[in-house]
């Protein structure tokens, strides 16, 4: 194994506050690039709904007219 230790490779020689600040980062960034679609997807279906809804209740229209 290259470190010794758990603190060896924690502290990486001085420069482990730099690697996994950079780790950490990343992953916030991916995570975001992963979730910002899912949730993007899930509003957009939630106003489409109420979209359809208020359609539905207004007098007057009806399926035809859709």
């Amino acid at each position: 194994m290259y470190f010794d230790s758990i603190e060896a490779l924690l502290s990486m020689d001085g420069h482990g506050g730099f690697v996994w600040t950079a780790y950490l980062i990343t992953m916030v960034v991916i995570a975001g690039i992963l979730i910002a679609p899912v949730r993007r997807k899930k509003k957009f279906l939630q106003q489409l709904a109420g979209e359809l809804k208020r359609a539905q209740a207004q007098p007057g229209n009806s399926q035809e007219d859709m």
